[in-house]
């Protein structure tokens, strides 16, 4: 009993342990360049499901050479903008990435590379009305974030963009739904014509 005990508190200590000392987004250098290179045009608002986005991402050259000589690989993710953080708590920003909520929708991860990166990305239809923005992070060999860049300024105000969640039944579903509800009518009918016939037959034996 002792035993487990000690193992529980180890666990629940080590979990602690990771939360606290998580890497934070201060801590990072913001090494990379990341456009939004065919966005909706101002005032469109972007359908989930349906529309879509060009991203490009690159090291920004005036670091100094070997700056990115740790990248191994890089995660882009959909971040949520300040104005849909509000009264959402399960959205909010934390500088610890750990206990961070800001980006939680993951677009691509890719091997590092320091230019030539693009990617089409058809927004999610899990993707909630809102106001977002794009975040890359880079990663070392141990999965750490070692670096970052976004679409935004730091205080999160300018290149944002909108996407409407659906809304209502797919027209899809309702197709289904009607030729379901046509089968068992049918069907229906069906058995009650043989269950007649039967019976008539029955009568006339």
């Amino acid at each position: 009993m002792a035993a487990a005990l000690l193992l529980v508190s180890s666990i629940l200590f080590s979990c602690l342990a990771a939360s606290c000392h998580g890497v934070t987004l201060s801590s990072l250098q913001k090494t990379l360049i990341v456009f939004v290179t065919a966005s909706p045009s101002p005032g469109q608002v972007l359908k989930a499901g349906e529309d879509s986005i060009t991203l490009t991402w690159s090291f920004n050259n005036s670091f100094p050479a070997r700056t990115d000589s740790a990248y191994k690989t890089v995660q882009v993710k959909l971040c949520f903008a300040p104005i849909s953080q509000q009264d959402r708590a399960w959205r909010k920003t934390e500088d610890n990435l750990v206990k961070d909520k800001t980006c939680q929708y993951k677009i691509v991860a890719k091997p590092y590379s320091p230019s030539n990166n693009t990617f089409s990305w058809t927004v999610q239809r899990d993707v909630p009305t809102g106001t977002y923005f794009v975040r890359a992070y880079a990663y070392n060999s141990a999965d750490e974030e070692v670096a970052y860049g976004q679409t935004t300024d730091a205080h999160k105000t300018n290149n944002l963009f909108q996407v409407k969640a659906i809304s209502g039944r797919h027209v899809s579903l309702d197709i289904a739904s009607i030729c379901f509800s046509s089968f068992s009518i049918v069907s229906l009918f069906g058995f009650f014509f043989l269950e007649k016939r039967r019976a008539k037959h029955s009568q006339e034996n």
